[in-house]
């Protein structure tokens, strides 16, 4: 079974016209085509991978946000300074962090305090 149509077309990749034998063709040829699909698949992995960064980075910062108790590197994160920083600020006894063993954990709500004086 066969037809024979033939309908005249602009590739989609580079534009040209061309004559095509069915009425879904889109892409003038092979070279065309495994170009397209070959942008396709370099679109479609990009869009996975910022997917996967934005799940990444935003799973954390929920994570702090549910907790009482915050590590160094979590109270970093949730001030928005670096370690030293931090640390100058335990030293001045603005923040008050808790030794557990060797161990140094800060309560989310004297953070959150010492954020509000900080900022007002």
């Amino acid at each position: 079974m066969s037809s024979n149509i033939s309908v005249i077309k602009v590739c989609q990749q580079c534009k040209t016209e061309f004559t095509a034998r069915t009425n879904v063709t889109k892409f003038c040829g092979k070279k065309c085509t495994d170009f397209a699909y070959r942008q396709k698949k370099k679109q479609e992995e990009t869009q996975r991978d910022y997917d996967t960064l934005k799940i990444l980075t935003v799973k954390p910062i929920v994570s702090i946000n549910e907790k009482e108790y915050l590590t160094v590197t979590e109270a970093c994160k949730l001030l928005s300074i670096s370690r030293t920083s931090l640390w100058r600020t335990v030293k001045k006894k603005e923040i008050h962090a808790i030794k557990m063993g060797r161990r140094t954990i800060f309560k989310r709500s004297d953070l959150d305090f010492a954020l509000s004086r900080l900022l007002s």
